[in-house]
């Protein structure tokens, strides 16, 4: 279940400091499989209960990295959105987010350097109103300019 805002582009010459964006996603168990499947990370602290209980999580955990997509798909998606392109990124794991978790992720514009096309955006993931993942972003911004 995806709760998003409005898809589509933002370009360079309509971001503004402090724009937000986000989206709310539950994590599935099937999200997870599939994630372990794609990515051949099958570390069974994701996959098998029995396992997962013995460790410091105390049960099973989604990828951290599936958490992070999340980040990615509301810049591909919504800030700037279709045409950005990923430079870098930054990520610390706060906590663990788990089966059944609804995350909500948002990013927020922070630096624009209109002459390289370059937005900064701090990104953060929260369950229950507790971060789970924070970093921060540097995209290439689409303009009108190369329409």
């Amino acid at each position: 279940m995806l709760d998003n805002q409005p898809r589509g582009t933002i370009c360079i010459e309509d971001i503004e400091m402090g724009m937000t964006r986000s989206l709310r996603k539950v994590v599935t168990d099937e999200d997870i499989e599939m994630f372990a499947q794609v990515s051949t990370d099958r570390n069974p602290v994701h996959l098998d209960d029995d396992y997962a209980r013995d460790t410091i999580f105390q049960g099973r955990i989604a990828h951290g990295m599936l958490t992070a997509g999340l980040i990615s798909a509301v810049i591909g998606e919504q800030l700037p959105g279709h045409g950005t392109v990923y430079m870098g990124q930054t990520l610390k794991f706060l906590a663990p987010v788990r089966p059944g978790d609804m995350v909500f992720a948002e990013v927020k514009v922070i630096d624009i350097d209109m002459s390289k096309r370059r937005v900064k955006l701090d990104c953060h993931c929260s369950v229950d109103g507790k971060k789970v993942l924070a970093g921060e972003a540097m995209v290439l911004a689409p303009s009108r300019k190369f329409d």
